[in-house]
């Protein structure tokens, strides 16, 4: 079996572990930035397999810079969508925070400052 054929290439922006809708980009977070082992990551992800978590690891062994340039990518649109995010916060995250001003006067006039 070849790597690729662990994997579901959707687009250049999206590839997925096969047969799951898990991206290559949450497995490979938890192994490059959290400093997971591929038996961590596989606790965590009960719906992968070892084999699926070692397969996608060695994937991006194999093609380090293609894969941290998608790494790149994926965590430049996270940013960004967080920061779009709380410019322009849904309406119950408004509400929420309205209410929340509104029983804690004192604390929002500290934040204020």
């Amino acid at each position: 079996m070849q790597l690729e054929d662990y994997l579901d290439f959707i687009t250049p922006d999206d590839i997925r572990i096969k047969g799951t809708r898990i991206g290559i980009e949450t497995i490979l977070y938890e192994y490059i930035y959290r400093r997971r082992t591929a038996e961590e990551i596989a606790q965590t992800y009960s719906s992968l397999t070892l084999e699926q978590v070692y397969a996608t690891i060695l994937y991006y062994l194999h093609h380090k810079e293609t894969v941290s340039n998608y790494i790149g990518n994926w965590l430049e649109y996270c940013l960004q969508s967080e920061q779009e995010q709380d410019k322009n916060p849904p309406p119950a995250v408004v509400r929420l925070l309205k209410l929340k001003a509104e029983q804690e006067p004192g604390k929002v006039a500290l934040n204020a400052n």
